[in-house]
């Protein structure tokens, strides 16, 4: 009697790796203080009871704890039950990320206090980088003519350049700055470039910016930069939820 082999010929499925425990506990603390269910000032329940809500050891529990203490989610004392701090003004800057990744909705005005820090932070860095590695700036501006006009596109070439800035301003504290918006920068910038204007007025951005960089002018770099990051906060006024 013939049997017919079995085919493997076909491709194997794509599997998804199941989360960490203690990934899935942080996950869940962070989610819960974010949705008010921890406010700033309460006192998360005992290890032994917080444990067996979440389903993990108590290993693994002291293990998210950790890293929530350090990025700025909680206080932790021997002896003491552990407080939820006031992440806005106690978080560091893993806290951006972890709002952007596990919050339901994004806090009001988000976007615009980001926009509000570039404006605060661009225009300097714009104008170092044009005085210490203008063929650094050079060799990126000089793609964004064949820019496909897609909010996708632009959010990536935006990063991009913001980066390049950054490292060639000659100050490295900038690019430590920018590395904690790494997690979502791009995210956000898909939502601002989504309207047609903010497209067209960062070509604008980029093609001034080129030709100061071209003649070596970064007094007006810097100018220009202050412009453009003062124009995408009006852009974004006109059109924010």
């Amino acid at each position: 009697m013939s049997h017919t082999a079995p085919d493997n010929s076909h491709s194997s499925p794509t599997w998804s790796p199941p989360q960490r425990p203690n990934a899935y506990a942080e996950e869940m603390l962070i989610t819960a203080i974010l949705e008010g269910h921890y406010p700033a000032g309460s006192t998360l329940p005992g290890e032994r009871e917080l444990a067996g809500q979440l389903g993990v050891t108590r290993p693994t529990l002291r293990e998210a704890l950790r890293r929530l203490e350090r990025d700025g989610w909680l206080t932790i004392q021997q002896g003491k039950a552990t407080r939820v701090n006031d992440y806005w003004r106690e978080g560091g800057p893993n806290i951006l990320t972890a709002v952007v990744r596990y919050g339901r909705q994004l806090p009001a005005g988000f976007i615009r206090h980001l926009l509000e820090v570039r404006l605060a932070l661009a225009p300097a860095y714009t104008g170092g980088a044009v005085a210490h590695a203008p063929a650094q700036v050079s060799a990126l501006l000089v793609e964004y003519p064949d820019l496909a006009d897609t909010p996708d596109a632009f959010a990536a070439f935006d990063w991009r350049l913001h980066q390049t800035l950054t490292q060639a301003s000659g100050n490295p504290v900038y690019t430590l700055i920018l590395n904690g918006f790494a997690g979502f920068y791009e995210a956000m910038a898909r939502l601002y470039f989504a309207p047609a204007g903010a497209r067209r007025a960062s070509r604008q951005f980029y093609a001034a910016l080129l030709a100061a960089v071209e003649q070596g002018d970064a007094a007006a770099a810097q100018a220009i930069s202050q412009a453009a990051m003062s124009e995408s906060l009006r852009l974004w006024a006109e059109t924010e939820p």
